[in-house]
């Protein structure tokens, strides 16, 4: 059934942390205190209503972003409540993309940790506005004012507490509200529900009085309006707070602060009633800006369901009751079941057969959704990640997203002949779903080689496969997925010219090739005249060119960081096509590579160990014996935090290793840092030989 709110009403919100910092619990008081739920599902019991999936339920881990909505008084909050592991760090960086607000989570022990720097750096990027949780107030060792000054020192953050906790650990009874000047516990009894406001004890003004002050002081310092308020009156009351918090919250100057402790169910009314006072509604913040298609033209459409459609697709599942789904931001205009809509992207249309809102893996019906909502779309059979939705006759063009490339690799081949007819299909499907995994067919052996983000990643995949799709796969060991590059510039023409009696084939082309900033990926400029190279074979060399691009000159990996410009060539008025042209293309592109010093890349991780201090030693020579780089050693109570880069290559079973050898007592966290340069004796010692460009 839909329930139509205002446009400023709605809050398009994401819950974003390291591993284990709470975030699937956290949500799941959101959805119980908001009414969605009427249990709540802990995530140590498999009970966890977001992670749905059997393989979640097992794990207690959350490894692809569920979406759900619940309402607060008369405010609607889309969340999409996302993995902490760094593997699924893929299913965060989409869901900011289309997201307006977001909650992190730190947990009051563990403080800012490596992965919530991760996602706070992405949230950056997207210029979110955020608000902060300090969860696990009730364990041991936890400790708010710590976790406020690892924000500044580790995000470069400017935390706002608006909270202060009342206890730490066991001793952890509630909080003091720093606004409306209350001392606020929830019963026990009522699972939370029954939220008192006390005063605040005697024992505790003199804290809450320094904390509250130090809030007013920091508004004003970066809010005339507030500190004109401030100076006059001395004593603001707690709307005109609100609204300077606010002001600040969507400017990205700072990030309130709650704190609670989300397993005891302490603490997540405060954090939604924040969610709607200090994040923002798709009217506050800028309108989305694309391309039209036509023009060329830079255009913007504003949050309204008078305007236009125009939406983007962030996301690809499948749903064994209706079959493949898009999810779709929409930014502006209408969406309606039954309708077609327009794939900007793609030139073409699709019909849009179902609308729903997700619940999970749950679905409601809906018959339209408009301007701000976050919905699904059924039926879109040729639309994939990053694609754009409008109307034919105003089409916008939404900027896409990117992804980072994987780096790690595993041969799957078939048990039975019925395996290989539904593998290259379940592939497909899995391909859809995550722009992070890759496939290709190895030419020298036949196998199919599949690649991600991390060993968890893979190992996540082919159990999917298993399970969901009844796919049964023999998987070979791990391997690096490295790349190749080049580190100069160089030209090269590629011309083909036949002539067969009747009509021949002509493409003529000059490529300059030049190395990018890593990172960079894929850049393409046309610099040629029209006259010598008419527009009509630009697209067509392009495609040839990433074709190319996916096997390099030196061992057959795909090429990264690479401008391409085409500076010249020639056409035949009668002779040249597009077959011609792609020929020409890949002529020249190999040629250039091999001329441009061409160089392998492997993967360079960052990893991040927490271990109890007597082992501390172990650790660090073992690290060091897998060729890493020791970047900083942090004391943390009676545990260290040893910092360091690793090659990829080193780390292969570490997990294992790093059980026996601490008896189970540490952990580790590791991430894609960089791609490394190999000089010729790494080559040889990792390949055997290697003779220069094939």
């Amino acid at each position: 059934m839909d329930r139509r709110l205002a446009i400023d009403k709605i809050r398009n919100i994401g819950i974003m942390a390291h591993i284990d910092a709470g975030k699937t619990t956290t949500t799941e008081r959101i959805l119980f205190y908001s009414g969605k739920v009427h249990r709540i599902g802990e995530v140590h019991e498999g009970l966890a209503t977001m992670d749905w999936m059997d393989i979640e339920k097992e794990r207690g881990i959350t490894i692809t972003s569920a979406a759900t909505t619940c309402y607060w008084g008369d405010n609607q909050i889309n969340i999409i409540d996302t993995p902490g592991h760094v593997d699924f760090t893929m299913e965060v960086e989409r869901s900011l993309r289309v997201l307006d607000g977001a909650i992190a989570i730190f947990c009051g022990v563990g403080g800012v940790e490596p992965q919530s720097e991760t996602v706070w750096k992405q949230a950056e990027r997207y210029r979110i506005p955020r608000l902060a949780f300090v969860n696990k107030m009730d364990r041991p060792g936890a400790d708010f004012f710590r976790v406020v000054e690892m924000m500044g020192s580790r995000l470069g953050a400017f935390p706002l507490p608006v909270q202060i906790p009342v206890g730490d650990g066991e001793e952890f009874e509630g909080v003091i509200d720093l606004i409306d000047w209350k001392f606020i516990v929830n019963e026990s009894e009522s699972k939370g529900m029954v939220v008192k406001e006390m005063e605040i004890r005697a024992a505790d003004i003199e804290k809450a009085t320094e904390a509250r002050t130090g809030m007013l002081e920091s508004i004003a310092e970066h809010d005339d309006e507030f500190l004109e308020l401030y100076l006059a009156k001395g004593n603001v009351d707690s709307f005109q707070i609100k609204q300077a918090i606010r002001r600040g919250t969507l400017k990205g100057i700072y990030f309130p602060l709650f704190c609670g402790a989300a397993l005891k169910n302490k603490g997540i009314q405060n954090l939604i009633d924040g969610i709607i006072d200090y994040l923002p509604s798709p009217v506050d913040v800028p309108s989305i800006v694309g391309t039209n298609p036509k023009s060329g033209e830079n255009e913007q459409r504003v949050a309204s369901s008078s305007e236009p459609l125009s939406a983007l697709v962030f996301k690809i599942a499948s749903d064994p009751f209706v079959g493949r789904i898009s999810f779709c931001r929409i930014y502006s205009g209408r969406m309606k079941a039954g309708n077609s809509v327009y794939n900007v992207s793609k030139n073409l249309n699709e019909r849009v057969s179902k609308l729903l809102h997700m619940h999970a893996n749950k679905r409601t019906e809906i018959k339209e959704a408009e301007a701000g909502d976050i919905v699904v779309a059924v039926g879109l059979k040729e639309t994939v990640t990053g694609e754009t939705l409008a109307v034919k006759h105003r089409p916008i063009l939404l900027e896409s997203m990117n992804f980072p490339e994987p780096v790690i690799a595993v041969a799957v081949e078939p048990k039975t002949q019925a395996d290989q007819d539904n593998l290259s299909r379940t592939l497909g499907r899995l391909k859809d779903e995550d722009p992070t995994f890759k496939v290709k067919s190895d030419e020298d052996t036949g196998q199919t080689i599949i690649s991600g983000m991390g060993e968890l990643h893979l190992e996540i995949l082919v159990d999917r496969m298993v399970r969901e799709f009844n796919v049964g796969v023999n998987v070979g060991k791990p391997q690096v997925a490295y790349k190749e590059t080049i580190c100069t510039k160089a030209e090269a023409e590629g011309k083909l010219i036949r002539q067969t009696g009747g009509k021949g084939q002509y493409g003529h082309v000059i490529l300059e090739l030049s190395p990018l900033d890593r990172g960079a990926g894929f850049e393409f400029e046309n610099r040629a005249s029209v006259d010598d190279v008419p527009k009509r074979y630009l697209n067509t060399i392009e495609r040839s060119i990433r074709d190319s691009m996916t096997a390099g000159v030196l061992l057959g990996y795909p090429m990264i960081d690479v401008k391409v410009a085409l500076i010249g060539g020639s056409h035949h008025p009668t002779d040249s096509s597009e077959i011609a042209f792609a020929a020409a293309t890949s002529q020249a592109f190999r040629e250039c590579s091999s001329n441009a010093e061409p160089v392998i890349l492997e993967p360079e991780m960052k990893v991040e160990v927490t271990s109890p201090e007597q082992y501390v030693g172990d650790v660090i020579n073992d690290l060091l014996s897998r060729g890493s780089n020791i970047t900083g050693i942090e004391h943390r109570q009676d545990t260290r935090e040893i910092s360091a880069t690793v090659p990829l290559r080193k780390m292969f079973g570490y997990a294992t290793d790093l059980r026996n050898s601490t008896q189970g007592r540490a952990n580790f966290s590791m991430e894609f840092l960089e791609y490394n340069v190999l000089d010729q004796a790494l080559i040889e010692e990792i390949f055997g030989y290697v003779t220069g460009p094939v």
